[in-house]
Order: structure tokens, then sequence, then C-alpha cells
């Protein structure tokens, strides 16, 4: 860690924190592709109770303990076995040196066993940039180091397209709101398809989340979507890495 960096003066404050983790399913083998760790308080609580408490001055504290957090999470609960990536939210505005805040999550993925290559990043486009450019350089860094990265909550928030003109990740998240009722909406369809056809013109993958319904996951796969997550498949397992469920009748339980 660069001493005397901003972020290193609020590190020791401690976050009451524990991971859920939900599967983003590779359709075509119905196995997870990798499982996203979601933050929630260290006895289950909603992470909107934690994230209520992170201010611009702790944020690098929130985002190392988030880190550490994901990945002895998912090595406890069993991720090393099934061969499946591990997706991290991050916070760009929280990481002042690329290379330098990523040693505490290199000394963690080395304690645990857990292959670096596997890791996964994303950020979503709901917290604003100022500084795109900097966000360039952590994705160009990110890749030099064999991680994957990816943008959260495509086509909601502060920027969409404009992001990927400036730099492209590996995978983008199509947002929510562009899937809900895909099929019986002709305008989300022809967005989600304009998006697949860009992001596969840049070599980008594209995973569609939060996915309820067989009806969605229907027209996402017809229309070339291999990767989806949401409640249709799994809800999020506290501490735990749920099983997918395909019938559309039954639902992966939360622990």
């Amino acid at each position: 860690m660069s001493v005397g960096c901003q972020g290193c003066r609020s590190e020791g404050e401690r976050f009451e924190i524990a991971m859920a983790f939900q599967p983003i399913v590779d359709a075509d083998t119905g196995r997870p592709f990798a499982f996203e760790a979601l933050v929630r308080g260290r006895n289950g609580e909603d992470a909107g109770e934690v994230l209520a408490r992170v201010t611009p001055e702790n944020r690098y504290a929130f985002d190392q303990q988030c880190r550490v957090a994901a990945i002895e999470g998912a090595v406890a609960a069993g991720i090393l076995e099934t061969g499946a990536r591990l997706s991290i939210n991050f916070l760009p505005n929280a990481v002042y040196s690329p290379k330098a805040c990523i040693q505490l999550t290199l000394k963690t993925a080395r304690a645990t066993g857990f292959p670096t290559d596997r890791l996964i990043f994303e950020f979503t486009e709901n917290e604003r940039m100022d500084d795109t450019d900097h966000v360039r350089d952590i994705v160009d860094a990110y890749r030099e180091m064999n991680f994957g990265t990816a943008i959260d909550d495509f086509g909601a928030g502060h920027a969409g397209l404009g992001l990927l003109a400036k730099f492209q990740t590996d995978y983008i998240k199509l947002d929510m709101e562009l899937i809900r009722g895909i099929e019986a909406s002709m305008p989300r369809r022809m967005i989600v398809e304009g998006v697949i056809r860009l992001a596969h013109s840049l070599n980008i993958t594209v995973i569609a989340e939060g996915v309820e319904t067989q009806a969605e996951y229907d027209v996402l796969r017809r229309i070339g979507v291999r990767y989806i997550q949401g409640y249709f498949l799994a809800r999020p397992g506290f501490r735990t890495l749920p099983d997918v469920t395909w019938a559309s009748g039954s639902r992966a339980q939360a622990a």
C-alpha cells in the first residue's frame, strides 16, 4: 500500500459485514459461470443498512473489507470445488492507485488458495464517476493482472454507451429495468438486441441480471444471451453457494 495515500488513513475503520452469493449461470451448460458476492450485515442484514454507513471518508476501508469478505466467504462456502469465478463489486472512487490498492486482495487470495485469474471486479454505473480516465486506468491495470472486469447495471445510472466509448470491460451486466417484461415490450427487446450486437463487436460478454420469469429467460435465450442471473435461477445464499433451480415453480432459497 502506498505510504500516506488518502485511503490508508481510513483503513482502520471496521464494518460488520458478511456476503451472500448469487450464481451467474451459463445457460449453455446449466452450471454457474460465476458467483456474485453481495454485501450483507454480519447477521444477514440488508445491504441498504450496510451501505448507509459508507461515506467518502470510509469508502476505502469498506471497499477493502468487502474484497476480503468476498474471497474468504466464497472459499469457505466451497467455491474452489466448483471451478466458478468470483465477481466482486468495487468502488472505483475508493481506488487511489490500482496496483497499490489491490495488495490486500492479492494477499487474501494467496492465503485462501483462490486463483486470481478467477476474479471478476464489477463496478456499477450508478456510482458517479467524475474521472473516467481513472476508471479506465483501473480497468487496464486489472486486465494486466488477469482479472475480469464488468460494468454492472448497464443501461441505468450516470453513464452507459459513453463509458464503452472510453474503455471496454470484459463483461457488461444489463440492468434489470431493461429485462423486466422484455417478452411484452418490443422497445426493450430491440434495445437489448442492439446492446448485444454492439458488445459482440467489441468482444464483450453480455450478462443479463434480474431475470425473474420463464418468459424473460426464454426471450433472452432466443436473442443470444448465454449468461443469466436472477431469482428465476437462484436467490442469493447467505454465506452459501445456492444451487441453480431450473423449474419455474421452484426457487433456491437463501440460507
